[in-house]
């Protein structure tokens, strides 16, 4: 994988699922992943890394308990290792995520919406 170009616009293009990471490529111990997120996500931590969300297009506000913060198109946030927070999309919003290699998406939550890490056609 580390010799292929990939367009993150197409990559975004061909994902079908809100909430569902694909895999753009990886780097070192890490995964970057591409995701379209729409409506609120679930409430969790991430005890053991930080989370890095890069918005590519809309708008999208990461909820925290003390605090909310809202992304817009080129915007990068890292939400801290074990702080609770929670995604929320009112449209659409491409994302790109920066995470170590196996982060479960919903981190200790669990839940019907953790998904498994898909690879891009």
């Amino acid at each position: 994988m580390t010799d292929d170009v990939r367009n993150v616009r197409d990559a975004l293009a061909a994902i079908t699922e809100h909430w569902q990471p694909h895999r753009l490529t990886s780097i070192n111990d890490y995964d970057v992943k591409v995701v379209t997120l729409q409506g609120e996500f679930v409430w969790h931590t991430h005890p053991d890394t930080d989370e890095l969300f890069m918005v590519v297009s809309g708008q999208l506000t990461i909820q925290m308990r003390d605090r909310d913060v809202v992304l817009n198109p080129d915007d990068v946030f890292v939400v801290p290792r074990g702080v609770e927070h929670c995604p929320k999309a009112t449209d659409e919003v491409h994302a790109i995520l920066f995470e170590p290699k196996g982060t479960v998406n919903t981190g200790d939550a669990g839940g019907a919406r953790t998904a498994t890490l898909r690879e891009l056609d």
